[in-house]
Parts: C-alpha cells; sequence; structure tokens
C-alpha cells in the first residue's frame, strides 16, 4: 500500500528553513502577514538554482523553446478574455461560530475544521487582486496583479514568432511572480498569495497534441528525478472530466508526497487551441500559425507544464532532509543535489592562526569566481561541518598546518563524509564534474 504521507514534519522543515536562513515570515517584526513569504540568505540561494536548473533544461539546452518576461501589469482586457475575471474563482464557506473563511473543496462536510462549528452553503469567490492605474479610483482605471504567467505568453505569441521565425512546434517559456488572494493558505510555503511560478507554453500541430502531452509528462518527471528527488515520492494523477476546465483536452498533475499527503507540484495540460483563439476575438489580432509546407494558417494547440518555484522548493528541501545516527548524536543533513546546493563548498582553516587564515581565505576568493562558495573558521571543526551539512554544501575544504608544508587541502563529501587529500592546484578540477553531478 502507498504512504499517504511524508513521515518528515513539516515543523522540521519550517524550523531549520528560520533557524539556517531559507525562509522567514514576511513583515514578521509586525506580527507577519498571512500566506507571504521572505526569502533569506540560503532560501534565496536555493531557490535562484531551482529556477536556472528549470531554465536550463527547458530554454537553454533545446533548440524549440525560447523565453520571455512579461509584466505583471496587464491590460485588464487580457483577463476579460482569457475568462479570469468571469470565472477565476474557488468556492467558500464561512464558519458562523469562529467567522473564519474555508476553500469549501479543501475538505467534507459542514463542520468548521477549526471549531466545530456550523458552515455555510458554499459561495464562488474571485481569487484575482485588484488595484488601481493612475491617480482615479474608477472603473476606468481598474487592473489587476496577474494571476498566472501564461496569459503574457499567449498575448506575446505574434510578437515572438514574428521576431524568432521558429517552427512548430516550438515553446514560449516564462517564469515570473503571480498572485492569488487564497481564501486559506498553509502548509509553510505550499499555498501562498505571492508566489512564482515556472510555465512553458508548447505550441503544437493539432493532430500531435496527444503525443506531446505525452512527451512532457515525461520530461518533467525526469527533471525531478534529474535533481536527486526520490521517485517513490512522485506520482502522476490524471484529471477526471469533470475536473477538466472547459477549455483542456486533459490534465495530468505531477503530486508529491508532501507531510500533509499527496499534493499538486506541478501541472501539464493540453489546452487546445482556446486561449489564442480567446485573445484573437477579443482583441481583433489574429493568432495563427502559417505553415509553409500545407500552405495552410494554422491555430495552434497548447500543451502547458507550470510548475511553482516554491512549492518546488519546498519539496526538494523535504526530500533532502534527513537524520542519521551519529557516534551519540543525530547528523541532520540537507542531501540536496549539488546543482541545487546555495554553497556548493565551505573553506574551513583548522585554526585561526594567520598563515592558515591566509591560506583559506586565498582559497575561498579563488574559488568563488566559479561558484557560491562560504568561509567559515568559528567553533570546532567538527560542529562546522554539521552547520554546512545541515545547510546541503556539498563539500567542505579543510586547510590544516600540514596545508602550510604540502600545498594539499582535505575535502570531505557531505553524504558520505569521506575525506579525501588533494593539491589546492587541483580544487576546481576535482569539483567541477562532481558539482554538476557528472561524477560523485
Amino acid at each position: 500500500m502507498a504512504q499517504e504521507s511524508n513521515p518528515i514534519d513539516m515543523d522540521k522543515i519550517v524550523s531549520l528553513s528560520r533557524r539556517r536562513g531559507f525562509v522567514f515570515q514576511s513583515s514578521e517584526i509586525y506580527g507577519g502577514h498571512g500566506g507571504c513569504w521572505d526569502y533569506g540568505p540560503l532560501g534565496v540561494q536555493l531557490k535562484n538554482n531551482v529556477k536556472q536548473a528549470w531554465w536550463q533544461s527547458i530554454v537553454q539546452e533545446r533548440d524549440d523553446v525560447v523565453g520571455v518576461d512579461s509584466s505583471i501589469l496587464m491590460n485588464p482586457r487580457v483577463w476579460e478574455a482569457s475568462g479570469h475575471v468571469a470565472g477565476f474563482s474557488d468556492p467558500m464557506s464561512d464558519c458562523l461560530k469562529c467567522k473564519m473563511r474555508w476553500r469549501a473543496d479543501d475538505f467534507e462536510g459542514k463542520i468548521c475544521p477549526s471549531c466545530g462549528g456550523e458552515l455555510t452553503e458554499p459561495r464562488q469567490f474571485n481569487l484575482m487582486f485588484k488595484t488601481f492605474m493612475g491617480p482615479m479610483e474608477d472603473t476606468a482605471s481598474v487592473a489587476y496583479l496577474r494571476p498566472e504567467t501564461a496569459q503574457g505568453i499567449f498575448v506575446n505569441f505574434d510578437n515572438v514568432l514574428n521576431t524568432t521565425r521558429k517552427k512548430l512546434p516550438f515553446g514560449i517559456a516564462q517564469i515570473g511572480k503571480s498572485f492569488r488572494n487564497e481564501i486559506t493558505t498553509g502548509n509553510f510555503i505550499f499555498r501562498s498569495r505571492e508566489f512564482e511560478q515556472m510555465e512553458l507554453e508548447y505550441f503544437v500541430k493539432p493532430g500531435t497534441d496527444d503525443y506531446w502531452h505525452e512527451h512532457w509528462l515525461q520530461a518533467r518527471i525526469d527533471w525531478y528525478t534529474s535533481l536527486g528527488m526520490k521517485r517513490e515520492n512522485l506520482q502522476l494523477r490524471a484529471h477526471c472530466s469533470d475536473e477538466l476546465a472547459h477549455y483542456a483536452k486533459a490534465c495530468s498533475d505531477i503530486q508529491y508526497l508532501f507531510p500533509m499527503g499527496w499534493s499538486e507540484l506541478e501541472g501539464i495540460a493540453n489546452r487546445c487551441d482556446f486561449d489564442l483563439k480567446q485573445h484573437s476575438k477579443h482583441s481583433g489580432k489574429t493568432l495563427e500559425y502559417f505553415d509553409e509546407e500545407s500552405k495552410e494558417h494554422i491555430t495552434p494547440y497548447v500543451i502547458e507544464p507550470s510548475a511553482g518555484v516554491d512549492r518546488s522548493v519546498l519539496a526538494f528541501l523535504i526530500d533532502a532532509y534527513t537524520e542519521e545516527p551519529d557516534k551519540d548524536d543525530i547528523r541532520a543533513v540537507l542531501k540536496l543535489h549539488p546543482r541545487l546546493a546555495p554553497f556548493k563548498a565551505a573553506v574551513l582553516p583548522l585554526s585561526k592562526k594567520e598563515p592558515l587564515v591566509n591560506m583559506a581565505k586565498e582559497i575561498h576568493a579563488s574559488l568563488r569566481k566559479a561558484w557560491m562558495v562560504t568561509y567559515d573558521e568559528s567553533q570546532s571543526i567538527g560542529r562546522r561541518y554539521r552547520r554546512q551539512d545541515e545547510i546541503g554544501t556539498p563539500y567542505c575544504i579543510t586547510v590544516d598546518f600540514d596545508s602550510l608544508d604540502d600545498n594539499q587541502v582535505t575535502v570531505r563529501e557531505r553524504d558520505s563524509m569521506t575525506q579525501e587529500r588533494i593539491p589546492i592546484s587541483e580544487i576546481k578540477a576535482y569539483l567541477c564534474p562532481r558539482l554538476t553531478g557528472e561524477l560523485k
């Protein structure tokens, strides 16, 4: 029987994130702000590494995908055309006793999960944040914070096509902030009101869409596992016909086994030709592709892999977190893939004596030109190793008194704790294939 939840305690991930500088509560000194989070010094590095790994896989290593960065504030007619103004909503129920509001599809029944009071009948609640552009707050100046990055891709379809001359099939990728006025938030950074998305709109000829949908399902699973995520913690869940959006031909979620159970990590949808046709209709601008072979104008179908950056960060943290017996203690270690680790290496002088410190700082200065590398000379070497283990640093480079004579250092590998003596001149050559995952 499959596990129903990840045995890792979410409280340990939250504690680690706060203690080591991965994630902080937004506006913490004022009591926080619901559903909003700040990334600390290590968190911003991890988050950037996740985004870079996605961009490299989706854009850099492919000939058929290009990127864009569209604005957060768009013409409000974009959201009318896409259906968000009329239909981007979730069912909401109010507790008659404690007055809490709940997303009705998060649980069954009519009893408040907080106090046991009676809940009202669900009603629809639009999730878009509304704002105003210009000095007047009237209907003519209404604007919205975008609830997804996809529409910025669709409205730029013709611009990208004309400037890149891409042939079908081809994709347009984007990483960016989105905003949803969620009724309930929770499970740390899993569901928040301000979040970041990694989205690809892959345009294909009608009739080839089933093939490409299957292609991207497998490609996206492979991406997570290539970065060290355990395959047994991932599963595909196809949407039933009554779950599908009205424009979708098919959709499957990549689910991860979070501490609260199997939950969506990424969705891969076959959106058919709905979006391009809607924007063509509402804008008056024809958004089609001219096929040179058939001499026909085609409205492409779209396959959309859409992943959350924040959910991916959370999943990678949970998946990497390990507790191991170590002598009379427990060693907490983040077994992050080297490509994702905030620091690739730590340089540690065995003593604070000047000759060792000078040599260690020279090594640190040299390595940081290639990678994010930290320097630590505080407390015992054992404590420093444990600190680096807990934040996921793959390699520790120790400079000792013998280093002054033989120009060698000791390199300690995080997961196995094995140590190897190598010349200082060979550190970069030693680390390079190991940090890319080519050599372990």
